[in-house]
């Protein structure tokens, strides 16, 4: 006899376990089913460690420089398997957490390999024994994985996926770095703080590609001056690991081939939704390139399977992830006024040094789209608060349509932005103009002030600049 329950979501990702927190709190008996950790990659091994690692490279950044603000620091140094320890327990404690909202929520928590195995029914496997549950809906919420080369699979040892750069055996003197979205550029700026010699190598014309033009041009010019190396219009033809490194075939923009050699390379070059082997193919669920494919509630073809998150496409982000749960299960559960899900107003944020945050559209998007543009920016170097960090390089840049005033994007960089951008985000989601965003009060001193002066500067009004 098969485990009743009104709803199984299969994966705890971000997605997952806050999809099954909200179907518990309207009232359905649910279960949840993970074959490794609680919080899935985000929490174990993606968003959440990252951020412990690059705050220590943060840190020893500053240790580094510290008599630009009159400190003395004798022969700064770190411990990498300290560091390490460090960013592996904010995960252990954050799992733990998880495990805490499920005994709260009363959620019944299934360990092992899960697969659909037919309407309304689903299998969980571990160590050979296999338990069938029940449920009118199903949610799929497995996510993705790192995605290898096709010549060269990642080892662990010299070649590595963002797993294997967390918790790192040795520490990498001359890395490679193939890809710089997010993930890429992170590990870039963590491994060079801490004094690898890096080479970013992308194959699209400029760094961050997803980001604002004037944003990737300025990370590139950053790095370039911290000491990093970056080839554009570039690829990796050949790489292969030897017992002391990698040897790397590296073609640049204009068809040359070079040959280098680095001690590890870390391959980010983009996911693999998960989505073999769980049973989809049978019960005749659509997919595009391997991802799910469901509409604006997470409903997909087939009636009673749903999915969200990185297994539905891109942008692939924990906070995406968890909306698209709640309006998913808000949806199922009868919630009236549940609006359908867009990733219109979904923030983008990079935690290199210096950080990356926007949302909305580029400049070049919104005219492409057929807006008729105005565009404001506004330094940091023009703000009382950043220069008193001593973090003056960065900037503030608001998109907004001339005709409406329609806040149309807003991209930033330097110090802070990734918690900055929340408040563009909020104005985009209010349907803001530009009229609310000048009157507003931003507090001084703070670096919230160039949000206010961005938007001023877009219409002409510009402070303190």
């Amino acid at each position: 006899m098969a485990d009743q329950f009104d709803l199984i979501v299969l994966g705890s990702g971000p997605g997952g376990y806050v999809g099954a927190i909200r179907a518990a709190q309207l009232g359905l008996k649910v279960a949840i089913v993970e074959r490794e950790r609680l919080g899935g990659i985000c929490l174990n091994w993606g968003c959440i460690p990252t951020k412990a690692l690059l705050r220590t490279s943060e840190i020893y950044h500053y240790m580094t420089h510290a008599a630009a603000y009159g400190l003395t620091v004798e022969k700064p140094g770190f411990d990498l398997p300290a560091v390490v320890q460090r960013s592996r327990k904010v995960a252990d404690q954050l799992n733990a957490g998880v495990k805490g909202l499920m005994k709260k929520n009363k959620i019944t928590v299934y360990e092992g390999d899960g697969a659909l195995a037919g309407k309304g029914r689903l299998t969980v496997t571990k160590d050979g024994k296999t338990t069938e549950l029940a449920a009118r809906n199903i949610i799929v919420a497995t996510g993705a994985r790192a995605r290898d080369l096709p010549f060269a699979k990642a080892d662990g040892e010299r070649i590595w996926t963002y797993r294997h750069a967390l918790t790192p055996k040795e520490m990498p003197t001359k890395l490679l770095v193939i890809g710089s979205g997010a993930i890429g550029v992170e590990f870039a700026s963590f491994y060079s703080d801490l004094g690898a010699d890096v080479t970013i190598v992308e194959m699209l014309p400029r760094i961050l590609p997803v980001e604002d033009e004037e944003v990737s041009a300025f990370v590139h010019k950053a790095f370039e001056k911290q000491g990093m190396k970056i080839e554009v219009g570039a690829s990796v033809e050949k790489l292969a690991a030897t017992g002391a490194g990698v040897k790397a075939a590296i073609k640049d923009k204009d068809g040359k081939v070079t040959q280098a050699e680095f001690s590890h390379a870390i391959v980010a070059i983009g996911i693999v939704p998960n989505t073999e082997n769980i049973g989809l193919e049978a019960l005749g669920v659509k997919t595009d390139r391997g991802h799910i494919v469901v509409d604006g509630y997470g409903r997909t073809n087939v009636e009673g399977i749903l999915a969200f998150g990185d297994v539905t496409g891109p942008p692939w982000l924990a906070h995406k992830a968890m909306h698209e749960a709640v309006v998913c299960v808000e949806k199922l559960a009868g919630v009236k006024d549940v609006h359908a899900f867009t990733n219109a107003n979904i923030p983008g944020c990079t935690y290199s040094r210096p950080q990356v945050a926007s949302v909305g559209l580029t400049e070049a998007k919104a005219k492409e789209a057929g807006y008729k543009v105005r565009a404001g920016k506004f330094p940091f170097i023009g703000n009382g608060k950043a220069i008193a960090l001593g973090e003056a390089e960065g900037f503030i840049k608001t998109v907004f349509d001339d005709t409406t005033g329609e806040l149309l994007g807003a991209h930033m960089v330097g110090a802070e932005v990734t918690e900055l951008i929340q408040g563009y985000t909020v104005a985009r989601e209010l349907e803001t103009t530009e009229v609310e965003l000048i009157g507003t009060t931003f507090p001084h001193p703070t670096l919230s002030e160039m949000m206010h002066e961005s938007v001023l500067a877009a219409y002409g009004r510009t402070l303190h600049i």
